[in-house]
């Protein structure tokens, strides 16, 4: 099991350090990380603030290249919440402007980042910072899914989302059913 872990381990950093984004790559190792049950859990749902002072720990990369959903709420604290994505080829997040910051690392595939009519491209290992009030979008231009996770904060998703899609989270979003929690919106505490 730990020669496994190991191989999983360096075939997943020698995969996005090398930008290799080949189907069959990113198949063999979200098999590997599966079948090798090496991925680690998602953390309970909770209808409360997370305890405060405990530590949280993800590995990231393989919880974002595992999930295959659209977007997926990982952790809500009070101040700041965690969200892993991937985008479909020839998809986009969507035009959008959120009233909270959000930070966007990205892992595996490549795009276009627009922010306030500026545009850039992104490849694994890149951040963009999205200042709040910003208008944005982030397009996949590339042949494969485009894996990111993005820090939002204070929160902007209910703390249980899971979105299969973009459009099924959009859905969602318009009929007011992806409304961060009370819990995790400082403004609304005071």
């Amino acid at each position: 099991m730990i020669r496994s872990i190991t191989a999983l381990t360096t075939a997943t950093r020698s995969a996005i350090r090398s930008r290799a984004t080949t189907p069959t790559l990113r198949s063999q190792i979200r098999t590997m990380a599966v079948s090798k049950n090496v991925v680690g859990s998602l953390p309970p749902s909770y209808e409360s603030a997370p305890e405060e002072g405990k530590m949280q720990h993800y590995n990231i990369a393989k919880l974002a290249e595992s999930s295959g959903k659209f977007r997926r709420v990982i952790w809500t604290g009070t101040h700041s919440q965690l969200v892993i994505m991937t985008v479909p080829v020839g998809g986009d997040i969507g035009q959008e402007v959120h009233h909270v910051d959000q930070h966007l690392s990205f892992l595996s595939g490549v795009g276009k980042a627009i922010i306030n009519g500026e545009s850039r491209p992104v490849s694994p290992g890149d951040l963009v910072v999205v200042p709040a009030g910003s208008e944005h979008n982030f397009i996949n231009t590339g042949e494969t899914p485009m894996v990111l996770y993005t820090v939002y904060a204070p929160a902007e998703h209910m703390e249980k989302t899971v979105h299969e899609t973009k459009e099924e989270g959009d859905e969602l979003e318009e009929a007011g059913k992806d409304e961060p929690p009370e819990w995790a919106q400082p403004e609304k505490k005071e």
